[in-house]
């Protein structure tokens, strides 16, 4: 179950800010985030190695796209074709419309269940596929959103009903002066239950293997710091932006 967190707000010098841990089984192996698809020029993303798909990238535009998965729905299934590869159609565009609005297009029945992101510098919009159905997409008021396996900001998940007030009381980050330590410390909670930490330790062969940290700009390229493990232990790391 990984998890994502958005603040959004227009007209900022900063109108998207971004943190999210990824949680995956630990022997599924998987590339930092890196320009691997020379068919999609300008496009940053994390490789999972396994279905050639990503979890989370960038485009040069400024259109960031990630998915997770929702509950039940975690790894491939017979006949239905791989999640990882919807970003990667999303970062083909150059808006968060038009990349939402194409995903939304999409039989959902191909696919597991997903929530999916969508955002630019101007909106951000949800889609919630549950497995059968149209890809319902929504855009996001301006505010703090919280996402799991389930709906955005659902407080009947005890991951966000747990972390979204603490987010939301903590100091919004400065990518101006570098400063992420407010919700760094938060991605990197293992306390609390297992339904409710954020950081996952290794159990039965699965944990939270890395963790991000993203501005998007009113214009020029993003800003995404990269953690090849939890936040609370793995360094972050600047990643190259898309060209």
């Amino acid at each position: 179950m990984c998890s994502i967190v958005l603040l959004i707000r227009p007209g900022h010098r900063w109108p998207l800010v971004l943190a999210a841990n990824r949680d995956e089984r630990v022997d599924r192996p998987w590339d930092p985030p890196g320009s691997y698809w020379p068919e999609l020029p300008g496009v940053i993303a994390g490789r999972d190695r396994l279905a050639g798909g990503t979890w989370m990238g960038v485009n040069a535009e400024g259109v960031v796209a990630a998915i997770l998965n929702r509950p039940d729905s975690l790894g491939p299934a017979p006949g239905k074709a791989s999640r990882g590869g919807l970003p990667l159609r999303a970062l083909g565009h150059a808006t968060a419309a038009a990349a939402a609005a194409d995903i939304a297009a999409l039989p959902g029945s191909e696919y597991r269940s997903f929530n999916m992101f969508v955002s630019d510098a101007r909106e951000t919009f949800w889609l919630a596929n549950p497995g059968s159905g149209p890809i319902a997409p929504s855009p996001l008021a301006p505010g703090l959103w919280m996402a799991s396996a389930h709906d955005p900001n659902d407080l009947s998940a005890p991951r966000i009903a747990r972390h979204l007030p603490r987010f939301r009381a903590a100091p919004p980050p400065d990518p101006d002066r570098g400063e992420w330590e407010a919700w760094r410390a938060i991605l990197g909670d293992r306390s609390g239950s297992a339904e409710s930490r954020l950081t996952i330790p290794e159990t039965a062969g699965f944990a939270t293997v890395s963790a991000s940290l993203l501005a998007l700009p009113a214009a020029g390229p993003a800003r995404w710091l990269f953690a090849a493990g939890p936040a609370d232990v793995a360094p972050f790391r600047q990643v190259s932006p898309a060209r």
